[in-house]
């Protein structure tokens, strides 16, 4: 498997004159080809312009949050970087107000996807808090004398990035790292640590996947570690800063996660083509750039995506009480003054129902008041955190459980 990713990356090297053809094309395809504002014209820009975008980035796309709605009026956003790590910065978003606002840390997603796909609950939740957020590295661009990047450094990135932000923080986790949040808010409540947040959001997280099992529990679950590792993990080609980092590769992921429903992404594109060819500018862009965000993907290290193969999904290890932090047994009881709240989707195809909420099961030592759980019946994975059911039904929730906390 290690000569995979240099076949992947000779491939699109090969292509991408192809895509630079196209578009050069796709300017002149309506005057020069079939007339000014002709139908064929339109049709052969539309597939003009398919063909120029069919490629992966793997570069993180901008946040693009330039200003927010606060109260009545529009404030501007900045963003800093208020730490820098090898393996991942945290962000701020700095809004142009005087009040001090709750601060909440976003952990996002490790999982081939940039954190810029949670652009929509960062948006969102800057109405009402200072907004930090975890923007994990492209491992193919960290050098290999970083080191390692596995579940223990992925707590420990959390557990520092709350230092930095200070006491009396908010944490909230979407999908993939509730794992990992539970397990930081759990060591930082053992230690003592002055900046354990005062509220912990998990979102659509796996912290029990033998609940309600998907697509994605069975694949985890259906081959032994060594079918992953000899597979699905290969080597970080010459020319780029990782060079000779063992990783899973973005482009894997996403041709996973897109095979999980083909069918709608086949249609999404027949709709771009369709939009595309009739003019309509607005609905195509919207299109466009859901996929610009979401074919934009990174590689995770091999180390980080077998242990959560291994201790994720495969043994349960939290869920189980079995789960060590640097050889050290993590024990969820210890957290005591920190308020959960735990949100699924009732149509998540990703994380099955009762995977987070298994979380409640697990701090018993927290008081019924400092615990919910809130279920959105009519939503995906991807709704939990992002688009209309989020804003107004979901966000809402959230903002009071960190209010209440204040």
């Amino acid at each position: 498997m290690f000569m995979l990713y240099q076949a992947y990356q000779f491939q699109d090297d090969l292509l991408a004159p192809i895509r630079d053809m196209a578009r050069r094309l796709q300017l002149m395809s309506s005057t020069l080809f079939f007339g000014a504002g002709s139908e064929m014209g339109r049709h052969a820009a539309a597939a003009l312009e398919l063909m120029s975008r069919f490629k992966i980035s793997h570069e993180r796309p901008e946040f693009e949050i330039t200003s927010v709605t606060i109260g009545n009026r529009d404030v501007p956003i900045s963003v800093e970087t208020a730490l820098d790590l090898p393996f991942g910065r945290l962000l701020h978003f700095v809004a142009d107000v005087d009040t001090p606002r709750p601060r909440v840390l976003v952990v996002a997603p490790l999982s081939g996807h940039f954190a810029t796909l949670l652009r929509g609950t960062v948006q969102t939740l800057l109405k009402d808090h200072d907004v930090y957020v975890t923007d994990w590295a492209n491992a193919r661009d960290v050098s290999t004398s970083a080191g390692r990047f596995g579940m223990d450094d992925y707590v420990d990135y959390i557990i520092r990035f709350l230092e930095e932000i200070g006491p009396r923080g908010h944490i909230l986790a979407v999908c993939q790292p509730c794992v990992q949040a539970l397990v930081a808010v759990a060591v930082m409540s053992e230690a003592k640590n002055p900046a354990t947040p005062r509220t912990m959001t998990l979102m659509a997280g796996p912290v029990d996947t033998r609940e309600s099992p998907t697509k994605v529990n069975e694949l985890a679950v259906s081959k032994p570690l060594s079918w992953f590792k000899s597979e699905l993990i290969t080597g970080v080609p010459m020319g780029f800063p990782g060079s000779g980092r063992r990783v899973y590769p973005g482009f894997l992921q996403l041709v996973a996660f897109m095979s999980m429903n083909m069918e709608r992404h086949v249609e999404a594109h027949r709709k771009l083509y369709r939009h595309l060819a009739n003019g309509e500018t607005a609905e195509a862009d919207k299109i466009k750039h859901f996929y610009d965000e979401y074919f934009a993907v990174l590689d995770m290290t091999e180390e980080f995506y077998i242990e959560t193969i291994d201790r994720v999904f495969q043994r349960a290890e939290l869920a189980s009480g079995n789960y060590t932090h640097h050889g050290r047994k993590v024990d969820p009881n210890h957290i005591r003054a920190t308020a959960l709240l735990t949100v699924e989707g009732g149509r998540d195809d990703i994380c099955g129902l009762g995977q987070t909420s298994a979380a409640h099961d697990l701090c018993h030592s927290l008081r019924p008041h400092l615990r919910r759980h809130h279920l959105q019946a009519n939503v995906g994975h991807y709704g939990v955190f992002s688009g209309r059911r989020w804003e107004k039904e979901i966000y809402p929730v959230v903002r009071n459980m960190i209010l209440a906390m204040e």
